[in-house]
């Protein structure tokens, strides 16, 4: 079964030197946490703000090649999470054909926040991330934490 995931917010990790994703369920508060590097994030933090580049970044040349050719991103879904290591999918309609491609969760919010595509999780990620240290982490978070990348 899916979730629907909304970026939460995105919020640099002193810790482990990366970046990190909060993708939030909205009827039940359900964290989805997501390490991502500096590229990933600047990326995701693009979108967020709304800010373009000079030169197309990767993304925004991935939604124009999808564009040109007329096919639509219909969804990403977070579908893994292997030994802390998080797994995508990006669900692409053409025509009369869905297509699905794998995809690194980063690169396929990225591309969700550049085509106000809908982000879901598979629950059973969901339940795999879920342990005491992560709401302990969670619990611990102020709203400062958070930054400027609120949606």
């Amino acid at each position: 079964m899916l979730t629907q995931m909304k970026v939460r917010g995105l919020m640099f990790d002193p810790y482990n030197n990366a970046y990190i994703v909060l993708l939030r369920e909205e009827d039940q508060g359900e964290m989805l946490p997501i390490w991502v590097g500096k590229s990933e994030a600047s990326a995701i933090s693009f979108a967020l703000e709304g800010i373009a580049a000079p030169r197309p970044m990767t993304h925004d040349l991935m939604k124009s090649l999808l564009d040109s050719v007329e096919a639509k991103v219909i969804s990403v879904v977070v579908t893994d999470l292997v030994e802390n290591t998080y797994y995508a999918k990006i669900h692409l309609m053409h025509e009369d054909s869905e297509f699905s491609i794998d995809s690194r969760p980063s690169d396929a919010i990225a591309l969700a926040l550049r085509t106000s595509t809908p982000i879901f999780a598979q629950e059973e990620v969901l339940r795999k991330q879920a342990s005491e240290e992560l709401d302990h982490w969670l619990e611990n978070l102020k709203p400062e934490d958070f930054g400027k990348y609120e949606s």
